[in-house]
């Protein structure tokens, strides 16, 4: 008997609903909240009533005069009474959904962690900090720069920080001193944030008792499981607080969260969760990385919001509940047509539209993304710098020794914290307090050493944090000498002489960050078409594979979450042919003379030697040195009048004007210091001064009356930020200076990179020949991965008919067996592959029954490759002018004619400019038609609008907050044109990295899990998803 008619023969089972009246909205708008939705499903089964008691009884009344029932839904939330529920249930006896004794666990995440691993569920790897007092010093406990210790049992950072109090959300997340340092905080959503980084806090708290966890990556998504009995459950993901904090909505204001599937020991996890906590509606957080699961978060009661598919399935499991405990004798199959059907609400379609191929033209219905990748360039950022001087200190000496293990012919290498601050206090005090003036019989060699050590002791105080990405110092042994040992026996050898070399700059500025912020929301929402919200949607319903590499510079690091710099710094590879190609433009910029020899073609410009470079090249180069004099002169004034303020305070007392790790987070300039007549961002007129010294000195030696042409490049650079950032100082010549440096690098950096298109070539295929092989690699294995898929759908779809079923038979079978049947269908087949070197892999797919998603079997590979100038111009060089090789003559280029000669006269590939592959499907062709994937090319310039410009008030607007706008992305194909797979991979497998000599990947110590490292394996979708015959009618 099911529900209606049978049901009203028989007294109705009467529910109590005893929770704050928060949770669940009272009087007329009952049904309004998401348990409201639940219990007027029970209600329209005609078997149960449902009495609320409400705040007033719940708190005020004696237990003795709250309502009887049958059952009770009773479960804690803040100013709840649960030891008086407690005593309620002890007296009447209801059948409780939720028992609540064991909810007083839920308030320390340390008897959670226990009654999990009681039970034989996985947990973070943790230990236990116990205070009996705030501030409690434990010998058992030790806090290092990047790890801390508990009971001899070390978390490297990035490590998490949890309160013990359940109630406390206040989650801490730390990070590694070689990824910039600082903290993130986790919070509960507040309005659409959700978590906040504090670059400057870099010590845990200590005023409580904390619990210490490997931080887990989970590739930006967080699982949230919620069980309903423990055979049924419901899993959804949702975008994670440790990527941004920002919370992602629907036009409803609601968080968007997505439907997944749940693999076989995910369930079993869930079911003993319920069991192990004894809550039959129980939601838990899960954590999904490297293969593996974990429950991080037990939460007690909780349901899925905005699911009609959930409401209907948690009422009919709920109605089992009651049924079997209060009226057994009642039969609780689920009625052919559940009784709220005919009035539910349908779901709204979010319309979504197909896009084809966006920006070179649509190529059918029939074509779907498969991969996208990204070759990317840093954002703005200040003029890289590098100070070298002979020191002969023996306090420096020592603090050599004390880093390299006391071995004096072996160098060392400063960059964290502890090593700079030791540098540091040492440097400040061999500094002299005071400048010999120009009687002083100093010779001029003293003078420029300690107007070095004084660069240094600036540098080392600048922004007052040490950030290790930006500031890194080479100590090397250059002179020893035989010395007695301290204990007299025999001799040992000590440095005398070393050469340090200090590297700083190269920090992204405010403008880098909102530059980089401003491209990845363009690329979000423009780069993966047919979805609406993009790549968050594809990446949120798991049907997205990401991951993002970066070189090893600071500023090319600083926004990204992963890192393999191999594939990303081959700059040495081509150290001799560029010396070459430098050599020969020196000779063709010096000469004076404009007959320029010939390569191949004279027909194209550009195929000719030192194509680009000014005619009259010999004729700017000393007009550059006047200039540069000019405003270097200019700036050593500024800097003497700082300098003399900073001789009459004492070394040690030093306030540094610019905190450089809170400016990280920013995006915005610094009004303060530019009210103030300082420069912007983090550098000192001292060390600005240094930095148009060492341009004027290197870029012409007057003795030797000899012009530096690789030094045009840094003086450009030092010109743009200048006028971008220090327009405010009004440097007389800065803009006629920048023009010729303009003129002359737009001539001097693309031929840096080869001569003529066949040395571009040659050089580009060595710098870039590792990152070309793992851009065939991804192209291969995604090419692979949608004919597996293909395949087996094809096959599928020929007995589709035998297996398809109704949306009915979805509904919750409660045994053990009916659910392990019902369900294994998707994901059984797992478990195949449990010794398969790819189990690390992320396979979890969306679920399509819950999820308003139109196009399920849709799956994206994206890579994104963040690195320096070096690689974009390489990898341009390869794509352009690949069909040079003798291997490939008679071929046609990668990039058509039109994109030729916009190339030649984009000048510059400037900060984020960028190359785009992406790889389509065309899924109506033949699995063997070559043409089944196209692949289309786009690039942009960047920011490349010159600070000189401001052709618009947008422009206009841009440049009065230090920055410039990115240029929108430019096709390297003519329109309608179709690159196969097939030809770029015979066209760029010449100058790849094949495959096989791809090394295994490796993990430093102290970051294991956190930076991904290893290019992703071919993912085996088919072991994962039951195509069904329907499953691609609905649209896409």
């Amino acid at each position: 008997m099911g529900g209606g008619e049978e049901g009203r023969r028989y007294k109705k089972i009467t529910i109590g609903v005893c929770v704050m009246e928060k949770k669940v909205k009272c009087g007329s708008e009952v049904f309004s909240a998401t348990m409201g939705q639940i219990l007027d499903r029970l209600k329209a089964f005609g078997e149960f009533e449902i009495i609320h008691f409400g705040d007033k009884v719940i708190l005020e009344e004696p237990i003795e005069r709250w309502p009887i029932c049958d059952c009770l839904i009773a479960f804690y939330s803040s100013g709840y009474p649960l030891d008086k529920a407690d005593a309620y249930a002890a007296l009447r006896k209801p059948f409780l959904v939720n028992e609540l004794d064991p909810q007083h666990l839920l308030h320390d995440r340390r008897k959670v962690y226990e009654r999990l691993e009681m039970y034989g569920i996985s947990v973070p790897r943790y230990a236990l900090v116990n205070r009996e007092v705030p501030y409690q010093e434990l010998d058992y406990f030790i806090e290092e720069e990047d790890y801390v210790e508990v009971h001899g049992n070390r978390f490297w950072k990035p490590f998490v920080e949890k309160p013990v109090d359940g109630d406390n959300h206040s989650i801490m997340i730390y990070y590694p001193s070689s990824a910039g340092g600082g903290m993130k905080e986790l919070f509960r959503k507040v309005g659409n944030r959700s978590s906040e980084f504090h670059p400057d806090v870099r010590r845990v708290r200590r005023e409580g008792s904390y619990i210490y966890e490997e931080f887990m990556p989970t590739g930006g998504t967080d699982v949230k499981v919620y069980t309903v009995g423990p055979e049924y459950a419901h899993a959804e993901a949702r975008k994670s607080p440790v990527v941004d904090g920002v919370v992602m909505r629907n036009p409803d204001g609601k968080e968007i969260r997505y439907p997944v599937l749940l693999t076989p020991n995910e369930k079993q996890m869930a079911r003993d969760v319920c069991i192990a906590f004894r809550q039959a509606v129980c939601g838990f957080d899960l954590l999904r990385s490297d293969g593996h699961s974990y429950v991080c978060d037990v939460n007690g009661w909780s349901f899925v919001k905005n699911s009609h598919k959930y409401y209907d399935d948690a009422a009919c499991v709920m109605r089992k509940m009651f049924l079997d405990a209060k009226a057994p004798h009642l039969s609780s199959v689920i009625p052919p047509i559940l009784p709220w059907k005919l009035n539910e609400p349908v779901q709204p379609s979010e319309g979504l539209t197909r896009q084809g191929s966006g920006i070179i033209g649509t190529f059918g219905q029939s074509e779907e993304l498969r991969c996208v990748i990204v070759v990317i360039r840093h954002g703005d950022r200040t003029p890289k710098q590098k100070v070298k001087l002979k020191v002969t200190e023996e306090k420096l000496l020592n603090l050599m020794l004390k880093y390299n293990g006391g071995r004096p012919r072996s160098e060392t290498k400063l960059k964290s914290a502890v090593q700079l601050q030791d540098l540091l206090d040492a440097t400040r005090m061999l500094v002299p307090r005071s400048r010999p003036g120009r009687g002083s019989d100093s010779e001029a060699e003293d003078l420029e050493h300690a107007e070095k050590l004084r660069q240094v002791k600036a540098v080392l105080e600048e922004g007052g944090h040490f950030s290790g990405i930006y500031r890194k110092v080479q100590l090397k042994p250059l002179k020893w000498v035989k010395v007695p040992k301290s204990n007299g026996e025999g001799e040992e050898e000590r440095p005398i002489e070393a050469l340090m070399v200090l590297k700083y700059g190269g920090v992204l500025t405010h403008a880098g960050r909102k530059q980089a912020e401003e491209l990845g929301r363009y690329f979000r929402n423009n780069m993966y078409p047919g979805e609406g919200t993009g790549l968050l949607r594809l990446h949120s319903t798991y049907r997205h594979d990401l991951k993002i590499y970066s070189s090893d510079e600071g500023r090319v690091q600083v926004s990204l979450v992963s890192k393999d710099s191999s594939m990303l710094d081959g700059l040495e590879n081509a150290s001799i042919e560029m010396e070459e190609a430098k050599a020969r433009l020196n000779e063709i910029i010096t000469s004076g003379a404009r007959t320029i020899q010939s390569s191949g073609t004279s027909e194209y410009p550009w195929m000719t030697d030192g194509a680009g470079l000014p005619s009259n090249a010999s004729e700017l180069l000393p007009k550059l040195v006047t200039l540069t004099k000019k405003v270097t002169e200019q700036v050593r004034l500024l800097a003497k009048d700082e300098d003399e303020t900073l001789t009459e305070t004492s070394p040690y007392d030093v306030i540094p004007p610019y905190d450089q790790a809170k400016a990280l987070g920013k995006t915005n300039i610094d009004i303060d210091r530019i009210a103030a007549g300082l420069p912007c961002g983090s550098e000192g007129f001292l060390l600005m001064y240094a930095r148009w010294r060492k341009l004027e000195r290197d870029l012409y030696n007057e003795r030797k009356e000899r012009f530096d042409i690789t030094q045009i490049p840094d003086v450009y650079d030092s010109c743009k930020y200048d006028l971008l950032h220090n327009a405010h100082l009004n440097l007389e010549g800065l803009d006629e200076l920048f023009k010729v440096a303009q003129l002359l690098a737009d001539g001097v950096i693309p031929n840096e990179y080869g001569i003529n298109p066949k040395q571009k070539l040659k050089i580009g295929s060595k710098i870039a020949r590792r990152l070309l092989g793992k851009i065939l690699i991804d192209l291969r294995n995604t090419c692979e991965e949608a004919l597996d898929v293909a395949e087996l759908k094809s096959n599928q779809d020929k007995c589709s008919a035998k297996t398809e079923t109704d949306d009915k038979d979805f509904l919750p079978k409660l045994s053990t067996k009916n659910d392990d049947t019902r369900r294994s269908s998707t994901t059984s087949e797992v478990s195949m592959d449990q010794d398969d070197d790819e189990e690390k892999e992320t396979k979890y797919r969306l679920d399509p029954k819950y999820a308003n998603v139109r196009t399920p079997e849709r799956h994206v590979r994206t890579r994104l490759y963040f690195t320096s100038e070096s690689h974009i111009h390489s990898l341009m060089n390869v794509l352009r002018y690949c069909n040079l090789d003798e291997s490939l003559q008679g071929e046609a280029s990668l990039v058509c004619q039109t994109a030729l000669e916009r190339l030649y006269k984009t000048k510059e590939l400037d900060y984020m400019s960028y190359i785009v592959i992406r790889m389509f499907e065309n899924t109506e062709v033949a699995l063997e038609d070559p043409t089944r994937f196209r692949i289309e090319l786009t690039f942009s310039r960047g920011a490349d609008l010159s600070p000189l410009e401001m052709k618009d008030s947008k422009a206009a607007s841009l440049h009065q907050e230090h920055t410039l706008p990115i240029m929108g992305p430019e096709r390297l194909q003519e329109v309608g044109s179709c690159l196969t797979l097939e030809k770029m991979q015979k066209m760029i497998r010449p100058f790849a990295m094949p495959a096989e000599d791809f090394p295994p990947s490796s993990t430093p110590a102290g970051f294991s899990g956190y930076f991904s490292k290893s290019a992703s394996v071919l993912e085996r979708l088919v072991n994962l998803w039951p195509f069904h015959k329907n499953a691609h009618t609905n649209g896409k």
